[in-house]
């Protein structure tokens, strides 16, 4: 697996970038922001933590490596003069985190703006490739496509085994909000059996009411993007609205993270399903 010199690479807008031949991702030159989390963590994974410059005050997985990276903001409303200031050679954003005014404004002073948009979680092999080619890591990138397609494979049993499910997905409280069909979230979901109400496309992220529930199998509650507890859920379960509808708090991160955490998400959706017939 090699690119040679003139080889490029093309991100999610169709922007052709350099590619790097393996071995070449320890060049000094190469500094790299991520202004999205999962991909932070997805370029640690990939072995490229030394020439990770800058990053969100969202980045946080891993954790303990990611405490002297120096943080530039928030995905929005980030700081580019701090940007500037690590003189990074990449910066990496995505269409649905960041806005693209903030980031047109990179554009004068970043070599390369990376734009990444994976809509479902098949996309995340061509992202590691992507990756990989862009900064020298492709045997990395390989490895993390054969264990996503393992993880996959042991969704795409257990669902097949199982009952499709209608499910109530809720992001946001007051208002209460949930997703479209035409979401990262709902195609993962999909992918475990589990179809989310509302049955619509648009809007992606839409209010709606709890009555909705009374369609559903079980409402979910991720802990991200809103902080979701205990207490919101009993709430929910003894709210004569939702009819009675079984309530199960789940890890957000699991099931909205792209990147290298989307193999574990496959995994951890499988056992869930697992868990809640056994």
């Amino acid at each position: 697996m090699t690119a040679s010199p003139n080889a490029l690479c093309h991100d999610a807008l169709g922007t052709p970038h350099p590619a790097r031949a393996p071995g070449q991702g320890d060049d000094p030159a190469l500094r790299i922001v991520s202004l999205v989390p999962s991909i932070t963590e997805l370029l640690v994974d990939l072995g490229l933590g030394d020439r990770l410059v800058g990053r969100t005050g969202f980045c946080v997985h891993p954790r303990e490596f990611l405490q002297t990276v120096p943080k530039v903001g928030g995905t929005k409303g980030f700081d580019a003069e701090k940007i500037r200031a690590l003189a990074p050679s990449h910066v990496i954003v995505n269409v649905d985190e960041n806005r693209r005014e903030e980031v047109e404004a990179l554009a004068a002073f970043v070599p390369h703006i990376v734009v990444t948009h994976p809509l479902g979680p098949d996309d995340n092999p061509a992202l590691y490739r992507l990756m990989g080619e862009l900064f020298g890591r492709q045997e990395a990138a390989a490895a993390l496509c054969a264990d996503y397609a393992a993880a996959r494979r042991e969704l795409a049993d257990t669902a097949a085994a199982l009952p499709r499910e209608a499910v109530l997905y809720l992001i946001w409280k007051k208002p209460w909000m949930s997703i479209g069909r035409d979401t990262y979230i709902a195609r993962m979901l999909a992918a475990a059996g589990w179809d989310s109400l509302p049955d619509a496309v648009e809007p992606r992220y839409p209010e709606v009411a709890l009555d909705l529930a009374r369609q559903a199998g079980r409402i979910l509650l991720p802990s991200e993007p809103y902080p979701f507890r205990d207490k919101d859920a009993q709430e929910l379960a003894a709210d004569p609205v939702t009819g009675g509808t079984p309530v199960l708090a789940v890890d957000g991160e699991m099931i909205s993270w792209y990147g290298s955490r989307a193999i574990a998400g496959l995994r951890y959706l499988a056992a869930l399903r697992r868990e809640l017939v056994g």
